[in-house]
């Protein structure tokens, strides 16, 4: 019997600070810049997990104030086909690095870090519009 080739469920969240947004540096492959994100733990909400995820990676207890949208290009990730959850949220206080970050920043448009990991260069650009526009993201093939 073949085993099911499902996607994997993740997360990502968009911290807004004072300032512009949270990145980290990944500690462990594939390198590179991201949002802070992770897998959703089985029994867990999307936004329990993104939730848990940006406190183990960044410090901040962030508070989520939106679904921003869902990505799900099965390249996104090189290691396995994954399903991003990403949500908007906002924090007070200083990013300390923890779990997968090696380091962590606040950010701008101008200012984004080089390599982006994953699909987030294309996130990004997606965010940065919506808070010009505020036109949401859809990429329909």
């Amino acid at each position: 019997m073949d085993t099911p080739r499902n996607p994997v469920p993740t997360v990502d969240v968009i911290i807004e600070l004072s300032g512009g947004i949270v990145l980290i540096k990944r500690r462990f492959p594939p390198p590179g810049w991201a949002l802070p994100g992770g897998f959703v733990e089985y029994g867990e909400t999307v936004e329990a997990a993104a939730v848990r995820e940006a406190e183990e990676e960044t410090g901040l207890r962030v508070g989520l104030t939106r679904l921003f949208g869902v990505y799900s290009d099965p390249r996104r990730d090189p290691r396995r086909h994954t399903i991003a959850v990403v949500f908007i949220g906002t924090a007070t206080g200083t990013p300390v690095a923890g779990d997968d970050a090696g380091e962590v920043c606040v950010v701008t448009e101008t200012t984004l870090p080089a390599p982006l990991a994953f699909d987030h260069a294309q996130i990004l650009q997606d965010y940065f519009r919506f808070q010009r526009t505020g036109e949401l993201p859809l990429h329909v093939p």
